[in-house]
């Protein structure tokens, strides 16, 4: 029975990978656990493994009494003494408990004890071992589905796929190898689980990173990502270095790198744009492949809205199929996005008239400086003119006045 034990515990860590000393500390305790039930006691109960034999010993450790109380904790002297003459009042002697002595109950209580430390070991370890793949891809083969899951092993694990996170166009079968993201790592109360998903917005990124060696290495990044799963995705790269085209080093050579991704994705829609610091140039650039004629923001209390302009026959281009392409830009850049064709905005670049006010108001001063020094002589002819004629009139005065003097 001891080499069967020895042997079941080499097969539990090998294929729960729960380890020997784990599985030993549960039995102690399973142990504990049936003679307290047995006994009602366990304050004086110490469990023996032998690594060599596989035995476990379940031992009442007594106290050396004069006089007995309880004879579960207490042995008395003279009892002591019938078992070594070396025995003084104090001492701790050891009993073997026979565990076929334990009653139905309390073999049952260690078998629960048994089964639920090693379910939470067996959680812990799937924890430890997979929790260092969360938020990257793994491949893993579908082992059944139902309504509410797609079941997906995972090396010796089973993983769950909730239909949220399965794509809306493709069906899974049993035996299907497919990559999927791990989104969580973590336990309920059946034990651990682990959750995968083929929606979620960073597979895209995981998807590039494996095809594109320069976002790997962080010459190209990823700034965000903006995901209908199944149907369409854009994602914003920039170069940190200026030689690097960060789009094209994503679509590669006659789009081979890009349609690698579609591939994995059953056909998904991906608009790589260029990501730029300018707002106005990143949310044109998102809403391609849509024309823009310009960009103006809201007030300072609505920093995070835009008033984007096309040209009227690119209205329906800009919005998209049930306005997909602004709700995927507007998530991509951030900011609230409102699209208004051509011919209902009034357009005026606020740079280029003020920049037009100022020309004016320097090209009138300019004028006014160069008639003032044109005309210098003028100025001092006419100022003449007007005293001959002040002159002029004061004489005319006088003989009118002389006249009516004689009369």
């Amino acid at each position: 029975m001891s080499k069967e034990m020895l042997e079941a515990f080499t097969t539990l860590e090998k294929t729960k990978g729960i380890k020997q000393d784990v599985i030993v500390e549960a039995i102690k305790a399973a142990l504990i656990a049936a003679y307290k039930k047995n006994y009602n006691q366990a304050t004086n109960v110490v469990v023996e493994f032998d690594e060599r034999k596989g035995d476990f010993k379940l031992m009442s450790e007594k106290v050396v009494v004069e006089e007995v109380h309880d004879d579960r904790l207490e042995i008395s002297l003279k009892d002591a003494l019938t078992i070594n003459k070396a025995y003084e009042l104090g001492d701790k002697i050891r009993f073997e408990v026979a565990p076929k002595n334990f009653g139905r109950i309390a073999a049952q209580t260690a078998k629960q004890v048994i089964m639920q430390h090693l379910r939470e070991a067996e959680r812990n370890h799937i924890i430890d071992e997979y929790s260092q793949y969360e938020d990257e891809l793994i491949t893993g083969t579908v082992e059944r589905h139902d309504n509410r899951f797609v079941y997906v092993k995972i090396g010796d694990v089973e993983a769950v796929m909730p239909r949220n996170d399965q794509l809306p166009n493709e069906n899974y079968h049993p035996q299907d190898q497919i990559r999927v993201l791990v989104t969580h790592v973590g336990s309920d109360s059946k034990g651990a689980q682990i959750t995968v998903s083929r929606t979620a917005p960073d597979m895209v990124k995981r998807l590039f990173e494996q095809e594109v060696p320069e976002i790997f290495d962080g010459t190209v990044e990823i700034v965000s990502i903006a995901r209908e799963a199944g149907d369409r995705t854009k994602i914003a790269v920039k170069s940190n270095d200026p030689s690097i085209d960060p789009v094209g080093t994503c679509v590669g050579q006659r789009g081979a790198r890009v349609q690698n991704v579609v591939n994995e994705l059953d056909g998904e829609n991906i608009d790589v744009v260029k990501y730029e610091e300018d707002p106005s140039d990143f949310i044109a650039n998102a809403l391609n492949p849509a024309e823009v004629i310009a960009v103006q923001f809201g007030d300072e209390e609505d920093e995070k809205s835009a008033l984007v302009i096309v040209p009227d026959y690119q209205l329906s281009l800009a919005i998209g199929k049930k306005g997909q392409n602004v709700r995927l830009a507007a998530r991509l850049t951030g900011y609230k996005i409102d699209i208004r064709p051509e011919s209902e905005v009034e357009f005026v670049d606020e740079d280029v008239e003020e920049v037009n006010e100022e020309n004016e108001a320097a090209l009138g001063e300019t004028q006014g400086t160069e008639l003032a020094a044109e005309t210098p002589d003028e100025a001092v002819d006419l100022t003449a003119a007007e005293d001959q004629v002040q002159d002029e009139e004061a004489d005319l005065a006088e003989v009118e006045s002389s006249n009516t003097d004689e009369e």
